[in-house]
């Protein structure tokens, strides 16, 4: 009964090794498999540190041919096509004012009267020059009877013929001086038209060489501008340009440019006509807008496309995927375009993407190309955790025969007992 005891004792005892050593194979197994799973390339293992370095996506293109402009902002004053400055050729004060801005005059028409104060003065010495031509006259008359008789020398008639042609050089240079003295006092319109200003009131006080009034012919308006050197050797008679004025542009064109500089300013002063800006007024300020440079048929690139180190431009090329750094010269260039001078060819592609990831060397990808790489990554990634699903699909199972293979071997400890 002991000895039954005791072999019952010991079958429990295998018993339960056989399951303890079950259980310890079936760990190691699991333990194994990720083991396995790392070393295939999972995250940390040796798959994950092969990244391939990642590319730039760009937009190039071969250089364009093209027109290109410059267009610079003015700006000008309206005048009169003729107008005219009325300035007092004496001083005196003001007797008389005819004319107020606005009124249209005629050519001749008095303006105002001015007492120059030497109108008497001069009226004076003419007559006094009057009365000595006279006398000198009678002179010579009287002294022509006796040299006709024969009484008076040739030489002392010819002191008495010297007398009037001497009195009668002074009484015109007297009449001379009054009439323009007369001409002082009476201001008249050297031309028709319309007065813009008359700054003169009666029993003013005025200067010679003091403004009266300006007047306006009756042609179209014109407008004048100054520009520079450079500007004004891009310019030519007929160029068009824009004439802005409270919101309203109108078109007129450049008919006159002068070619020596303006004293005041520095700068060339240029004259355009604008049929249709007689709605401004005189002396008003405009915004002009004028093409003052421009290149016909050149290598045009994105203006974005060009970097500057130094004060030296540079493009990046496209070359096999590869960016390289290509020294250009720049000419005109405005808010879309660069006109390429030097250092490119019309096979060249330029990437027209501004970016902080280009350098020389580095990898880049049109975007058309990208597109088509992001699709296969995509199909790639697809197919990847399709292959993940099935391999945790036949997890289970692997793990099952290694379970029943640890319960076998229990199995066969049994009759070793």
């Amino acid at each position: 009964m002991n000895r039954k005891k005791k072999i019952i004792a010991g079958v429990v005892v295998l018993v339960i090794v056989a399951a303890g050593a079950a259980f310890f194979l079936k760990g190691k197994s699991a333990g194994g498999a990720a083991s396995g799973a790392g070393g295939m390339g999972g995250a940390g293992g040796m798959g994950g540190m092969q990244q391939a370095e990642a590319s730039t996506v760009v937009k190039a293109a071969v250089p364009t041919i093209g027109d290109l402009s410059l267009t610079t902002g003015l700006t000008g004053t309206v005048e009169a096509a003729d107008v005219v400055y009325v300035y007092a050729k004496a001083a005196g004060d003001v007797t008389a004012v005819h004319v107020k801005a606005g009124d249209t005059v005629k050519a001749g028409q008095v303006i105002c009267e001015i007492d120059t104060e030497q109108v008497d003065t001069v009226k004076n010495s003419m007559d006094s020059a009057g009365v000595n031509l006279s006398k000198a006259q009678n002179d010579l008359s009287r002294m022509q009877i006796l040299h006709d008789s024969g009484d008076l020398s040739d030489q002392e008639y010819e002191q008495y013929s010297n007398a009037v042609k001497t009195a009668q050089l002074q009484y015109d240079s007297a009449k001379l001086n009054y009439e323009k003295q007369v001409e002082y006092s009476t201001v008249t319109a050297p031309i028709g038209g319309r007065v813009e200003s008359c700054d003169v009131e009666v029993y003013d006080r005025v200067s010679q060489q003091a403004q009266l009034c300006v007047i306006s012919g009756e042609g179209q308006n014109r407008i004048v501008f100054y520009v520079t050197q450079r500007m004004m050797t891009n310019l030519s008679e007929g160029d068009s340009l824009q004439v802005i004025k409270n919101g309203v542009t109108n078109v007129g064109t450049i008919s006159e440019i002068s070619s020596m500089v303006d004293t005041d300013t520095g700068l060339f002063k240029v004259k355009a006509d604008v049929p249709e800006s007689d709605s401004i007024a005189i002396g008003s300020t405009v915004k002009i807008k004028l093409v003052t440079e421009k290149a016909e048929q050149a290598m045009l690139v994105p203006v974005d496309a060009v970097y500057y180190s130094g004060g030296d431009a540079y493009v990046y090329l496209d070359e096999d995927g590869v960016a390289k750094m290509a020294q250009v010269e720049v000419g005109l260039y405005d808010s879309e375009y660069a006109q390429i001078l030097s250092g490119l060819n019309a096979e060249d592609v330029v990437v027209s993407t501004w970016s902080s990831n280009l350098y020389e060397g580095a990898k880049i990808r049109q975007q058309g190309e990208a597109e088509a790489g992001t699709a296969e990554d995509q199909q790639g990634e697809t197919d990847a955790q399709s292959a993940a699903g099935q391999e945790a699909a036949a997890q289970p199972a692997a793990d099952g025969q290694r379970t029943h293979r640890a319960a076998g071997g229990g199995q066969q400890a049994k009759p070793v007992q």
